[in-house]
């Protein structure tokens, strides 16, 4: 039989039970699995995050690289973790912003499905050509490109980390202010795509301006411009699209997320280990010698970036006929 007070006394339990639930979480020594999509400067500075983390949070981080399907696969595994703060990622904005928009029906909600913690940086691409077309400047390029199309020739770009990306995008853009069409090459690799430029077998290359560079300052490729807001500290030498007359303005956030529903106090607390990073002179001068520029911002913030990304995003799709694919 069970009586009041044994009852009573199971319930006391429970409650104490609950009451030192996060007490415990506090505790907790698990390693934290730190997801990433991308090689190359995005899997560079998700170290550096794990790095920055592991002191707050008292427990080791883990980076765990997870390439493919522009960063999906990766994107999937968060999705399917608890929001426990044990399974995070670092990714850029283009499966939040661009992926809604070239796609017909993605496998995830942008907005629903995750938790956005904190912005962390932006990057650029870098628009470069080879010896095959023999300019020195945007303006000669668009007039290379225009005499190619008037000769009845196809003018192609290569474009990696390839179909939806920021790089591929920035050619579309390119072709519509000038009014000279340009086609895709799509390069998985912005290594391969960089030697078949310097070999003169690519006449543009359009990727991240951090893998251009070394080419770039050896002489083998010439960068024309970048497109972000401003100009690119890897090379300040260079202008940007806008500074060159064309009104284009093109970069890619990158931030911190989680699964969807995470309490708040775990966001703020994972913000609040994370920012620091970006007040530290020799974690500002890493990032950017990978042509990560630092853009700290909250979750908020991150949302409304991401919102209005999407928005730009839409326009210039449908501005370029671009046609929606199924995954």
């Amino acid at each position: 039989m069970i009586t009041r007070r044994a009852t009573l006394h199971g319930l006391a339990a429970g409650a104490a039970a609950m009451i030192a639930g996060p007490a415990l979480a506090q505790d907790d020594k698990s390693p934290v699995t730190l997801l990433v999509g991308a090689a190359s400067s995005m899997d560079f500075t998700a170290r550096l995050i794990a790095e920055q983390l592991r002191e707050p949070l008292g427990r080791p981080v883990i980076v765990l690289s997870k390439l493919g399907a522009g960063g999906r696969v990766a994107l999937q595994e968060l999705k399917r973790s608890a929001p426990d703060g044990r399974t995070l990622m670092f990714s850029t904005s283009s499966p939040f912003a661009i992926y809604p928009n070239i796609y017909t029906k993605l496998d995830y909600d942008p907005v629903t499905d995750f938790t956005p913690i904190a912005g962390v940086c932006w990057f650029d691409v870098g628009i470069a050509t080879g010896p095959s077309t023999g300019v020195t400047d945007i303006h000669q390029l668009i007039g290379w490109a225009r005499t190619r199309t008037q000769e009845g020739a196809s003018v192609v770009y290569g474009a990696a980390p390839g179909a939806g990306s920021s790089s591929h995008f920035a050619g579309i853009a390119m072709a519509l202010a000038s009014g000279v069409p340009m086609t895709p090459v799509q390069y998985k690799d912005s290594g391969v795509g960089i030697v078949d430029l310097a070999a003169g077998r690519l006449p543009i290359m359009i990727t991240g301006t951090s893998p251009l560079v070394e080419m770039h300052k050896s002489g083998k490729i010439r960068l024309l411009a970048v497109s972000g807001e401003q100009r690119s500290p890897l090379v300040p030498e260079v202008p940007t699209l806008k500074e060159s007359g064309l009104d284009i303005t093109i970069q890619n956030s990158a931030g911190l997320y989680a699964p969807a529903k995470m309490p708040r106090d775990m966001v703020e607390r994972l913000y609040g280990a994370v920012m620091p990073m970006l007040q530290k002179a020799d974690m500002r001068d890493k990032m950017i010698g990978q042509g990560m520029a630092p853009s700290p911002m909250n979750g908020s913030q991150l949302a409304a970036s991401l919102a209005g990304e999407r928005k730009r995003y839409a326009v210039l799709v449908k501005a370029s006929g671009y046609v929606p694919e199924a995954l």
